[in-house]
């Protein structure tokens, strides 16, 4: 598995010390999931964010990123971004913040 070690670890102290947090190797990569739902993780050197249907289309239009696509098979909510769109600590702030808010926001998997 090859992806942004550093990238993760900033990832990892955003999201901070959580019982709910766990982290699984997926699409390439490793994502970090919030209650069994995955929220946010790095393939390669991008940000993957779940959105959620509902912010899809805001999410895409935003620098650098684009709609998931695994095997061209795209999935609405689920958003990838490259370095481009998170130059900034900020900006990166903000993508973790909505991908853990969208899975707080679903039920807990059990």
């Amino acid at each position: 598995m090859a992806y942004d070690e550093a990238l993760a670890d900033d990832i990892r102290a955003r999201i901070g010390t959580r019982p709910d947090v766990t982290e699984r190797e997926m699409f390439g990569g490793i994502a970090f999931m919030i209650g069994g739902h995955m929220a946010v993780g790095v393939s390669g050197a991008e940000l993957m964010v779940r959105v959620g249907k509902e912010a899809h289309d805001e999410a895409v239009a935003r620098r650098g990123a684009r709609i998931f696509d695994l095997s061209a098979r795209p999935i609405r909510g689920w958003i990838v971004v490259s370095a481009e769109g998170f130059p900034t600590e900020a900006d990166l702030d903000a993508w973790v913040s909505q991908g853990v808010a969208y899975a707080e926001s679903l039920p807990p998997k059990t």
